[in-house]
């Protein structure tokens, strides 16, 4: 839900350009936004009024995701697209079950990389990097040097992909950079991705979104969509779902509508 600009170029140190992790932020109720990115929020929320709920979950959804994993053992993470630090950042539950697990954090807004190693440190038995990088050249993140002289390929290693790839338009082949970034992960490793949707939206909301979305930044896809872009993994139970409904027993009652927080999630394993 960008404006358009990418983040690659001169402009990613633009504050007067909107940027998706520094709008997330807003969501939030977080204070590392500027005014360009407020404003593009309030417009998307006024076409779309639950996108903060939708924001909350997911964040909601990415903590559950990584407790699971956790607890089946995952000891190291690759975050990409990670944004602004907030509460429950990956490491920090991770560590909380296993001290010495090992993450490194990917985006390309040098906002979020400052705000993360200013505030993210990790426990004396665990170990964290940040890379530079855009899930839109996944050479690079797969041959940084920090990434593998953090992460040990050869054992099993967590994936997240959490509110990132409808940002990765279909002319910059999502398919690819998703295969790509799986088929190096060693087996029994996880993915474990989120995915905004338009498919609970009326006509009139998607038509106030798009106009919103000028530059074709921004790309809905449905659930269906989503899984066939997972092709080869094995779903975790309860499979591709939406985001306030991945096993969130333990969440705060009641739950949302699908239709409110319009964004889905799985987690997916690594034959």
């Amino acid at each position: 839900m960008s404006d358009g600009a990418d983040p690659r170029g001169a402009d990613r140190f633009d504050s007067t350009v909107a940027h998706p992790a520094r709008r997330y932020n807003y969501w939030l109720g977080g204070k590392d936004n500027f005014a360009a990115d407020r404003a593009s929020g309030d417009a998307i929320e006024a076409a779309m009024p639950s996108i903060r709920l939708m924001a909350i979950e997911n964040r909601w959804f990415l903590g559950r995701a990584v407790e699971f994993l956790a607890r089946q053992g995952v000891r190291q993470f690759l975050d990409i697209g990670t944004g602004i630090p907030a509460p429950g950042n990956t490491h920090e539950v991770a560590q909380a079950i296993q001290p010495a697990t090992r993450t490194v954090y990917v985006d390309n807004d040098p906002i979020v990389l400052t705000h993360s190693r200013a505030l993210l440190t990790s426990g004396p038995e665990g170990a964290i990097a940040y890379l530079d990088a855009d899930l839109r050249s996944p050479d690079d993140i797969l041959r940084h040097p920090d990434l593998h002289a953090t992460l040990n390929f050869s054992e099993p290693i967590g994936l997240l992909l959490v509110a990132v790839l409808h940002f990765v338009r279909d002319d910059e082949d999502p398919q690819g950079i998703i295969d790509k970034l799986v088929g190096a992960l060693p087996p029994g490793s996880y993915v474990v991705v989120s995915h905004a949707t338009w498919e609970y939206q009326s006509e009139e909301a998607i038509a106030e979104l798009t106009a919103n979305n000028p530059g074709g930044r921004f790309v809905a896809r449905t659930g269906r969509r989503l899984g066939e872009l997972l092709h080869g993994l094995e779903f975790v139970d309860p499979g591709l779902v939406s985001v306030s409904r991945w096993r969130a027993d333990g969440a705060p009652k009641p739950r949302p509508s699908i239709e409110d927080v319009s964004c889905n999630g799985v987690v997916a394993r690594v034959p």
